[in-house]
């Protein structure tokens, strides 16, 4: 089941990481369109920010897979390969999974809301499906508490098993 689990954050952030080059030709397509053709192109500028979004919310837990997220490790780095298991394992159950469960607890009504009128974006011609967007703030959480989940398991076996068990 972990394996399992790694390997969905693994193919999803890769998956994701496309989002960075339709980005960059959407929003060259719309600086090329205003400039060069004075055409204006609300839906191709939220796409490149749907996009984004979904960048950032999407690969949390691939980001956090790889240990790429901000860390202060001013005693960290000094700390021996247990003492940073222990600290991985501990902010994983202590921080990860409460703040993500906060996250998916304050968002759930607010993204429900936005479902439930069907929120479309404020501007003209802008996309129709903001309530998708929207949605990302529950898939957030769900990203980051799945890698959490692996996470917890590898430092735990690192911690707890003998090095004969963990093979």
């Amino acid at each position: 089941m972990i394996k399992l689990l790694e390997n969905f954050t693994e193919t999803l952030g890769r998956c994701i990481s496309w989002f960075t080059l339709f980005m960059v030709v959407i929003t060259l397509l719309v600086v090329i369109l205003r400039y060069v053709f004075n055409i204006g192109a609300t839906a191709l500028q939220e796409t490149a920010l749907y996009l984004h979004g979904a960048l950032f919310t999407l690969a949390a837990g691939y980001t956090l897979k790889h240990d790429s997220h901000v860390r202060v490790d001013i005693f960290y780095r000094r700390f021996s390969d247990k003492g940073r298991h222990w600290v991985d394992f501990l902010g994983t159950l202590l921080f990860l999974f409460p703040v993500s469960l906060f996250i998916a607890y304050m968002s759930f009504d607010y993204v429900m809301a936005s479902w439930r009128y069907g929120e479309t974006s404020v501007e003209a011609g802008g996309l129709a499906f903001v309530y998708l967007q929207k949605s990302l703030l529950l898939l957030l959480p769900i990203s980051l508490m799945l890698q959490g989940i692996v996470d917890l398991a590898r430092h735990g076996k690192a911690l707890f098993l003998s090095p004969r068990e963990v093979k």
